[in-house]
């Protein structure tokens, strides 16, 4: 569906624990977006109750995404992802702490919301530290376009929110650029210097995060929210 994809399908073996997360777990928490039927998922039945749903693109590991999912339970909480053992250690992650809210999606986002996500539906949408393609002839790669970020526009329910992070300054820009110029959505923070918002104290510090940190990068929050 796309010339340009955003991510590398990386390798890696699973570990034993990866993997019997896999076996055990993935019957009951994970769907394939390739393998999913046409039309949109039914996530009142998936979740086998009704509540606002909240898709995390780009779960990595899932260390900060096991602890968001665990801290709102009101949330049906979806974690889409294409790296295979960063599916299973976030079902150990979810295991480990109990977590009941979280499904999880293995492929590709963009397909998932333009297939098999219906309008005007979604909570909110969270993108946190993605991969940021420093290199000027990669920034077409960067998932934060003016086509994507309209997709995600159309799926959020009025008042819903799109949620980004990024530790590379000249992407936070782009973020800003591109999502202000979008007419289905308002930046919540307008009135914040730089249209930034305030780091949530709710949202973990990632290992993203205390890279930078050490590199001497600034991190920033961008919250905009569907008109």
């Amino acid at each position: 569906m796309r010339s340009v994809v955003s991510y590398v399908k990386r390798g890696g073996r699973m570990t034993v624990g990866q993997q019997r997360a896999w076996n055990e777990l993935w019957p009951s928490l994970g769907r394939t977006v390739g393998e999913l039927p046409e039309g949109p998922v039914d996530f009142d039945d998936w979740f086998g109750r009704r509540a606002p749903v909240m898709v995390e693109i780009g779960s990595g590991m899932g260390e900060t995404t096991s602890q968001l999912a665990a801290a709102a339970p009101e949330l049906n909480y979806v974690a889409v992802e294409v790296y295979d053992p960063g599916l299973g250690q976030l079902m150990l992650r979810a295991e480990k702490l109990g977590v009941e809210n979280l499904r999880l999606m293995h492929g590709d986002a963009v397909v998932l919301l333009t297939s098999h996500v219906e309008p005007g539906t979604l909570s909110g949408v969270r993108l946190f530290f993605p991969d940021p393609w420093p290199k000027k002839r990669h920034h077409k790669r960067r998932i934060v376009q003016p086509e994507f970020v309209a997709l995600v526009a159309s799926r959020l329910a009025p008042g819903g929110t799109f949620h980004m992070a990024t530790d590379w300054e000249n992407y936070a820009e782009q973020m800003m650029e591109v999502c202000s110029a979008e007419p289905l959505l308002r930046n919540r923070h307008a009135g914040e210097p730089g249209g930034w918002a305030p780091r949530p104290e709710w949202r973990p510090i990632t290992k993203f995060e205390n890279r930078a940190d050490v590199e001497g990068r600034i991190s920033h929050d961008l919250i905009f929210e569907r008109v």
